[in-house]
């Protein structure tokens, strides 16, 4: 069973979609112990991170989110979920994030001439080659919705990147926690793939 944290996020119901297209048994949810319970986790995200933040705290899924972290299971963070495992976002300068990993989440710069948002379809310099990225060919597209981007502080925890005016660490996975900037659900047959990694490794294959 994989919980996909629920806090009203735009996304969850085409996450939802895809996990069951792909065969998996997953519950939308924001209970304790189910989320608790699961075999591994995914918090989905779109919105505004200083907003989120707050709603999660009111439904008290930030430290449910952190227990289920030091679980050791498997948890995937989504776009917004993503950033919200660093400690605070240059969109919302006075919320803490989940501060699980260290690193900056910045506004792409205006100056590289390019549209913001960012919207649309980017390929991976993939730095992983297992884990949530198992049979994925380099320079594999996939789907971006975001305005705001990670720098990880510790280069070691990102599993991909990409290029948009600037570097972006697209993918991060460190232990049992992977996160992607893009969208799996939205990323057709690669972002299908990298679900189905994800599943199996929650499944111990």
């Amino acid at each position: 069973m994989i919980a996909i944290i629920d806090y009203g996020a735009g996304n969850i119901q085409s996450v939802n979609k895809a996990l069951k297209y792909i065969g998996c048994d997953c519950v939308v949810t924001r209970d304790k112990d189910m989320i608790l319970k699961a075999d591994g986790a995914v918090l989905p995200g779109v919105g505004s991170f200083g907003d989120t933040m707050d709603t999660m705290e009111s439904y008290g899924i930030k430290d449910t989110v952190l227990e289920f972290i030091k679980t050791k299971k498997h948890f995937l963070g989504i776009c917004l979920g993503l950033q919200l495992l660093f400690p605070e976002s240059e969109e919302s300068p006075n919320k803490k994030g989940l501060s699980v990993f260290d690193g900056s989440i910045t506004k792409i710069p205006a100056d590289t001439g390019l549209k913001i948002p960012h919207i649309g379809w980017n390929s991976l310099d993939i730095v992983k080659k297992d884990g949530i990225f198992k049979g994925i060919e380099d320079n594999a597209y996939v789907y971006f919705v975001h305005s705001y981007f990670l720098t990880a502080k510790n280069p070691e925890i990102v599993a991909a990147r990409t290029n948009y005016g600037v570097q972006i660490d697209a993918a991060i996975e460190w232990e049992n926690v992977s996160a992607t900037q893009f969208h799996p659900e939205k990323s057709g047959e690669v972002g299908l793939k990298i679900l189905k990694n994800f599943a199996d490794m929650v499944n111990g294959k």
